[in-house]
C-alpha cells in the first residue's frame, strides 16, 4: 500500500493572490488606522448636539487677538513651506532623430566592409561575424556617410557635418512640435561623449539657431552613454534657481572620427554595436506648460564608481600597440554594471518602492544579518513602482541582464530590444528612441510612471523617474511612425548571416 502523498501547497493555493492582499494591507496601513479613528470622533460630535458644541466652542476661550496671532503664524510657515518646496520640472516634448534610409548599414554591407577593410587580418572575420550574429541589431540601423566609405578616412568636416545632420534635425523638430522659438530657449545643454570640437557643439546650435547672448549653455563629453540623464539633472538644477525659465538637451554621439581600424578584438566591439541617432528634449519649470506637458520628473539618482580602478578602466579610450585609437570594453564591463546598478537601486528603492517592498527587504536585510547568508537576499519587484521600463540599449547583453536581475517580463523590455535591433546603440540617446516606442504603441497612460536607466563609461549608472502628465494617444509623431506596425519582431539568439 502506498503511503498518501502530501498535498503541494504552493501550486494549489493562490500565493499570488496572498501577496497581493499583503501589499494591499501593508501600502495602505494608515487609511486602515485613520478611518475608523476619524470615524469615531464624527460619532462623537454628532453625540454631542447643537449645546454640546456651544459650550465646547464657548470654552475654548478664543478672542480676536488669539484669531490674529494664529492666522499670522499659518501664513508666515505658508509662506516658508511655498519658498522652500521644489519646483516642479515638466517634460513638455521631445524628439528623435530619424537617419535617411539611404545611411542604412545592412548585414551584408558590414560584412563586405569587413572583408575588404580585414584582407590582411582574415583571423578577425570570423569574430565580426559571430559579434553580429549574437548583437541583437537589425537590418534598417544607420551609419553617417564618412564610415561608408571604403576605406573609412572620417576628419573634421564629416564629423562637423554628421553633428550638423543629427542636431539641426532633431532640433528642428523639436520646435516644430513644441511651437518653441528660438529666442526664448533659456538653457541649453548639449551632450556627445567623443566628438568634442572648438567652438563646442552648443556654441554650433548656438550659432544656427541665433540663440540669445544671456543663453546659459553647457557641453558635456566624455561621460557616455548616461551622460542624457546627466543632463537631465544638470538642467533639473538649473530649473530649481532659474524660476520661470525652460531647458533644452541635446543627446547625440558622433561616430564619423571614432571609427576603429586595428585589430583588438575588445576595442572592435563598440563598431558593431553603435549607430547613429540624437534627441532633443525640452524640459520647463513653467506652471503654463503644466497641461501640455508629457511628463513631469520625480527623481534623478546618480551613481559613480570611478574611485575604482576596475570601474574606472571598464570602458577606455586608448591607442593599440599599432597606434589605432579606439574604446576598449573589459571583460569586467558586466560585473561592473551589475555592482553599479546595484547601488543606484539601493538609493532609489525607498524613493520608490511602495511600503510592502521596503518591509521585505528590511526585513530580509536584518535576517542575513543575523543568520549571515542563510537567508537568500531578497530583489525588490520593481514592477510594483513602474509601469514601463527604458534600460539602455547598450547590447542584448547588458537588456537581458537587467532583466534577469530584476525579474522584468519580455513585455517590460520589449522597448529596449526593438530599439536595439530598429535603430542600434544611440549612445545616451537611446532612452528616447525606446519612450518613444512605448508611446507609439500606445501604452502610456495618464499616472504611469517611467524608470530610465543608463550606463556610462567612468563607471556610472543613472536613473531617472517620470510620472505620466497626459494619456498620449497613438500614432504618434517620431522615429517609429512608419513602421511601429511591424514591431514587436523576433529577434533569435543567433541570427544567422
Amino acid at each position: 500500500m502506498s503511503s498518501p502523498t502530501i498535498p503541494d501547497y504552493s501550486k494549489s493555493v493562490k500565493l499570488k493572490y496572498a501577496k497581493l492582499g499583503y501589499q494591499y494591507l501593508v501600502n495602505n496601513i494608515l487609511s486602515f488606522f485613520l478611518i475608523p479613528i476619524i470615524a469615531a470622533i464624527f460619532i462623537q460630535v454628532l453625540n454631542l448636539g447643537h449645546d454640546g458644541l456651544l459650550t465646547l466652542w464657548k470654552s475654548l476661550h478664543i478672542d480676536l487677538i488669539y484669531l490674529i496671532s494664529s492666522s499670522f503664524l499659518i501664513v508666515h510657515f505658508a509662506t516658508i513651506y511655498v519658498m522652500s518646496k521644489t519646483r516642479t520640472v515638466y517634460l513638455v516634448d521631445y524628439a528623435c532623430y530619424k537617419p535617411p534610409s539611404s545611411l542604412r548599414t545592412p548585414f551584408a554591407t558590414c560584412m563586405e566592409h569587413a572583408r575588404i577593410m580585414l584582407d590582411s587580418k582574415p583571423k578577425l572575420i570570423p569574430f565580426q561575424i559571430k559579434i553580429s550574429e549574437r548583437s541583437g541589431l537589425g537590418e534598417e540601423t544607420c551609419l553617417p556617410p564618412a564610415i561608408h566609405c571604403i576605406p573609412p578616412n572620417p576628419n573634421m568636416a564629416d564629423a562637423r557635418e554628421e553633428a550638423e545632420m543629427v542636431i539641426f534635425s532633431a532640433m528642428d523638430s523639436l520646435l516644430k512640435q513644441t511651437g518653441l522659438k528660438p529666442k526664448d530657449i533659456d538653457i541649453l545643454i548639449v551632450n556627445c561623449s567623443l566628438f568634442s570640437p572648438t567652438p563646442s557643439l552648443s556654441a554650433m546650435v548656438v550659432n544656427k539657431y541665433k540663440l540669445r547672448s544671456n543663453i546659459k549653455s553647457f557641453n558635456l563629453s566624455g561621460m557616455g552613454c548616461s551622460a542624457g540623464l546627466i543632463s537631465i539633472s544638470l538642467a533639473g538644477d538649473l530649473l530649481q534657481v532659474h524660476p520661470n525659465s525652460n531647458a533644452v538637451i541635446i543627446s547625440t554621439e558622433i561616430l564619423s572620427p571614432n571609427s576603429y581600424t586595428g585589430k583588438q578584438k575588445s576595442m572592435l566591439l563598440p563598431n558593431f554595436l553603435f549607430r547613429m541617432g540624437g534627441a532633443a528634449i525640452l524640459l520647463s519649470n513653467r506652471w503654463s506648460d503644466r497641461r501640455r506637458a508629457k511628463y513631469r520628473l520625480l527623481h534623478v539618482v546618480r551613481t559613480h564608481k570611478g574611485a575604482d580602478d576596475k570601474a574606472y578602466r571598464c570602458v577606455y579610450q586608448e591607442e593599440d600597440p599599432e597606434g589605432y585609437v579606439g574604446v576598449s570594453l573589459s571583460l569586467d564591463l558586466m560585473v561592473v554594471a551589475g555592482e553599479t546598478l546595484k547601488s543606484n537601486i539601493t538609493t532609489i528603492g525607498p524613493l520608490v518602492l511602495p511600503a510592502s517592498e521596503q518591509l521585505l527587504f528590511l526585513v530580509t536585510l536584518i535576517g542575513r544579518k543575523i543568520f549571515k547568508k542563510k537567508w537568500k537576499p531578497y530583489i525588490p519587484d520593481f514592477k510594483q513602482a513602474f509601469e514601463h521600463f527604458c534600460i539602455h540599449a547598450g547590447g542584448r547583453a547588458v537588456i537581458d541582464e537587467l532583466q534577469k536581475s530584476l525579474q522584468l517580463s519580455a513585455e517590460h523590455v520589449e522597448a529596449s530590444k526593438m530599439t536595439l535591433h530598429r535603430f542600434g546603440n544611440t549612445s545616451s540617446s537611446s532612452l528616447w528612441y525606446e519612450l518613444s516606442y512605448i508611446e507609439a504603441k500606445g501604452s502610456m497612460k495618464k499616472g504611469d510612471r517611467v524608470w530610465q536607466i543608463g550606463f556610462g563609461s567612468g563607471f556610472k549608472c543613472n536613473s531617472a523617474v517620470w510620472k505620466c502628465n497626459r494619456t498620449i494617444k497613438a500614432p504618434t509623431e517620431g522615429p517609429w511612425s512608419d513602421c511601429i506596425e511591424r514591431y514587436p519582431v523576433h529577434i533569435p539568439e543567433v541570427m544567422k548571416l
